[in-house]
């Protein structure tokens, strides 16, 4: 395994709900896939949901090195969960772009949220690499 690159990010989950409360849909839409909002909106506490979901697409950004340079949207970013609820992220557009240029194979994170606060960490994962006798400084 070759770690390309981590991210991680926080969120106060009160700013999520500004935005969705000043820009309503406008803001669900350009941020959110449709799949995205639909799981969210299920959840009790949809705010939090959409907070990690936020949370989750930066750390993912910054484990791709990129910010929001060269063609990525929000959209771009979907964070999907498995039947045990376990996230996984399926990246599209100018994301998939960029994850194949650098060599990326595989994104893994790791969402968490509570009342106040929501936290993504993200592992962009290449080929492994042949060791050359990985030295430490």
């Amino acid at each position: 395994m070759n770690v390309i690159g981590i991210g991680t990010d926080i969120i106060e989950c009160l700013r999520i709900a500004q935005m969705i409360e000043r820009h309503g849909e406008l803001f669900l839409r350009r941020v959110y896939t449709p799949l995205e909002v639909d799981y969210c909106n299920a959840r009790k506490a949809a705010t939090q949901h959409f907070a990690g979901r936020w949370a989750a697409k930066e750390a993912v950004l910054k484990a791709m090195g990129t910010g929001w340079a060269r063609g990525i949207s929000w959209r771009d970013i979907e964070v999907r969960n498995d039947e045990r609820g376990r996230p996984s992220i399926y990246l599209g557009g100018g994301a998939r772009e960029v994850c194949e240029t650098l060599g990326v194979l595989q994104m893994h994170i790791s969402i968490s949220h509570c009342r106040s606060h929501a936290t993504a960490y993200a592992m962009a994962v290449g080929a492994d690499e042949p060791d050359e006798g990985a030295e430490l400084a």
